[in-house]
């Protein structure tokens, strides 16, 4: 049965990992979660890569953090941070395609 993320993560954000990458960080509301989408390998690159409309290559980390049941990604920011044209130099906006993801694993 679908789960969606916003439902199962305390903590969805992001920021500025320099002047060129972005990390995304996904904190969830327990262990038992976060085991599970580990086991089901339903965060993966090929997921970040569709929602932020990057080649896979962009998605330079995906890291489960066990001590905090979390899962880091940093991406490869699509502008150089402050580049003419950026509009997030902080990068605190750019969670916003993970709050619509629905995951399939069992609940």
């Amino acid at each position: 049965m679908p789960v969606r993320l916003i439902d199962i993560a305390a903590v969805i954000r992001s920021k500025n990992a320099g002047p060129y990458e972005l990390t995304l960080d996904i904190v969830f509301t327990g262990r038992e979660w976060y085991q599970r989408v580990l086991a089901a390998d339903a965060i993966d690159r090929s997921l970040i890569s569709r929602l932020y409309r990057i080649p896979e290559a962009d998605v330079l980390e995906l890291i489960p953090f066990d001590p905090a049941a979390a899962i880091k990604i940093t991406i490869r920011r699509p502008r150089v941070a402050g580049d003419v044209g950026e509009t997030d130099v902080y990068g605190a906006q750019q969670h916003a395609p993970l709050l619509d993801v629905v995951l399939d694993i069992e609940p």
